[in-house]
């Protein structure tokens, strides 16, 4: 993992103090309001429907035990709510008891969230961030927010090149860049390194593609305007190959040119996908142009040189204890006994290593009872013990809501399930139909709709049956409360979207779309099957376009390509003839 140095410790440590100065001027009344908002946003303190929400910022997905443990404390120290005063506030919230508290949020663009934590304790969160070098720069407001990247990064056995170097850079060089902090809009960078794209790069404002020549030098393929929202866009390829230590420079381009002719009178129009798609190739000769007269009339200020590289690339070695002898056991993934559920862990939860006596395992937080991608406090904490026993201390967010363990021993492999099971996190359903990417909704955020988390629960009660999950296969279901698309349901084989018809919520179905990842194929949004759905329909279409792709699907098809050989008739169908009738039973479900 990358070190931070002093200077990086002392930058983290002033900004909370910088916060707290903000906070208690603006608790006595001499910092107003809209000049404190701004201030608290850059910092990633949003008000929510019911509550501040925080978000934290994790670099390429990237926390240690001591950083888990931390976010375990926020959450049970903080992350409170009182049901009895909010309930009383919203009379029609009559559930708002069962809306957790005391949890952490992986989010789909590796961040950690908290629902629940007072302004007036947000200062003291802050030190708390800073003592383990993690905080919420940058991670709101019209800037550049935090780079994402693959959760394997490092350790893919399919990796071109490590992205986690370029990507610190990155971070570096966009942290309060004074040009960049008032853009029109927010912008996102992703970058892989790998042939399977697992950080949906096409779907970011920039999306970045390391990769080697013939010559075999390293360099970057370049997206620009990729987006979801109320107009998605698949982001438009304008550099096949870029050296890579030009790629600050490039940006600085990308985003000068943006953030001189994106627009700003209208907010649903000022993304970088909507100068694109307007621009087309008037865009992108600009971006060349910037780019070439930053180096000849500047001297190319951020070319990244080959011993800053250097110095960035020793803190993304492989930890001590994972290089060297390791056992290398003739069968070192076997199970203990003939242990079908822990069969299914082998192939769903845990991915080949660079390292073949290494293996790279995922755990689920996609349970019952709990919003996808929500962790307790006391799963944060022993999430870290199993950090600490298994991977070297380091664990990676998910794109898809999870936490990965990346240096996991093949041989302490049965261990590690056994631990894992007991705490609710060894569920054998990664990339299955119940590995939901959800959004928070309306139960949450105060731009919804609709809310999504009690359709997640819905559907994955009907798919509890680990047998049938299994039979079903590698299906994306995505699901978002409102039009922002923060659940990303257009890049979903299956996607739901909440939408308000005349102050009710409803629900349009999408099939059909893509997040770029090998499994799913070239980046497409998703097409609606037709008209919006009431929530307790929701779940009967699911099945009956599960159904039907179980009736029409070839030997050993899976579901994404079941529906593009057949095409989408006779899902469209099958879902708009699935309305609820009256008095129709329910469905039988069955526990793992």
């Amino acid at each position: 993992m990358y070190q931070y140095t002093e200077f990086d410790k002392q930058f983290v440590q002033l900004r909370a103090a910088q916060y707290r100065d903000q906070l208690e001027r603006w608790q006595k009344g001499t910092l107003a309001e809209d000049e404190f908002r701004p201030l608290r946003l850059q910092n990633g303190w949003y008000v929510q429907r019911f509550a501040p929400m925080l978000r934290v910022a994790v670099p390429y997905g990237e926390l240690n035990s001591a950083q888990l443990r931390v976010l375990g404390t926020i959450a049970r120290d903080y992350d409170k709510k009182d049901a009895h005063d909010l309930a009383k506030a919203n009379p029609g919230l009559s559930d708002l008891h069962s809306l957790p508290s005391a949890c952490a949020h992986f989010t789909t663009r590796q961040n950690v969230q908290f629902n629940w934590i007072p302004l007036d304790k947000s200062a003291d969160v802050m030190d708390l961030l800073a003592s383990v070098h993690l905080h919420g720069i940058q991670t709101s407001g019209n800037c550049i927010r935090n780079t994402t990247s693959d959760e394997r990064a490092g350790i893919a056995a399919d990796e071109i090149a490590d992205p986690r170097p370029l990507a610190e850079i990155i971070r570096q060089w966009s942290t309060l860049h004074h040009e960049f902090a008032f853009l029109p809009r927010k912008f996102k960078i992703a970058i892989v390194g790998a042939t399977d794209d697992r950080a949906a790069t096409a779907w970011h404002d920039v999306g970045l593609h390391v990769l080697k020549n013939e010559a075999g030098e390293v360099g970057l393929r370049v997206m620009v305007g990729g987006g979801m929202g109320r107009t998605p866009v698949v982001g438009t390829v304008i550099r096949d190959f870029l050296p890579w230590n030009q790629i600050l420079n490039y940006l600085e381009a990308v985003v000068r040119v943006y953030n001189r002719w994106g627009r700003r009178d209208n907010m649903y129009k000022a993304r970088i996908k909507i100068l694109v798609k307007a621009e087309g190739q008037r865009y992108i000769d600009e971006v060349e142009d910037e780019y070439q007269q930053i180096l000849t009339r500047d001297g190319a200020p951020h070319t990244i040189s080959q011993a800053e590289l250097d110095r960035v690339t020793a803190s993304f070695v492989p930890p001590a204890s994972r290089v060297g002898a390791l056992p290398a056991l003739a069968n070192p993934v076997a199970a203990p006994v003939d242990d079908k559920d822990y069969t299914r862990w082998l192939k769903q939860n845990v991915a080949a290593h660079q390292n073949p006596l290494l293996r790279a395992v995922t755990l689920s937080f996609k349970r019952l009872g709990y919003s996808p991608g929500d962790a307790t406090a006391e799963q944060l904490d022993a999430a870290a013990d199993l950090a600490d026993r298994y991977s070297a201390g380091e664990t990676r967010v998910t794109h898809d809501q999870n936490l990965v363990l990346p240096w996991v021993r093949a041989d302490e492999l049965p261990a590690l399930y056994a631990e894992a099971k007991a705490l609710g996190l060894a569920k054998a359903n990664i990339r299955l139909l119940t590995d939901m990417i959800v959004c928070p909704g309306g139960d949450f955020c105060s731009l919804a709709n609709a809310r999504s988390l009690p359709i997640s629960e819905a559907i994955s009660q009907r798919y509890q049956d680990m047998d049938e999950l299994h039979d079903l296969g590698e299906i994306d279901v995505h699901m978002s409360g409102c039009i922002n698309s923060c659940g990303h349901h257009h890049s979903a084989h299956i996607g739901i979207l909440g939408v308000d018809k005349d102050g009710q919520e409803w629900y349009q179905v999408t099939l059909a779309g893509s997040d770029g990842s090998n499994l799913s194929g070239p980046a497409i949004a998703g097409k609606v099957v037709g008209p919006s759905f009431s929530a307790a329909e929701v779940p009967e279409v699911i099945e009956a376009v599960l159904d039907t792709y179980r009736s029409t699907r070839n030997s050993g098809e899976n579901f994404i390509d079941t529906l593009r050989r057949v095409g989408q008739d006779p899902f469209k169908l099958a879902a708009n003839n699935a309305r609820i009738s009256t008095g129709k039973a329910p469905r039988a479900t069955a526990e793992a």
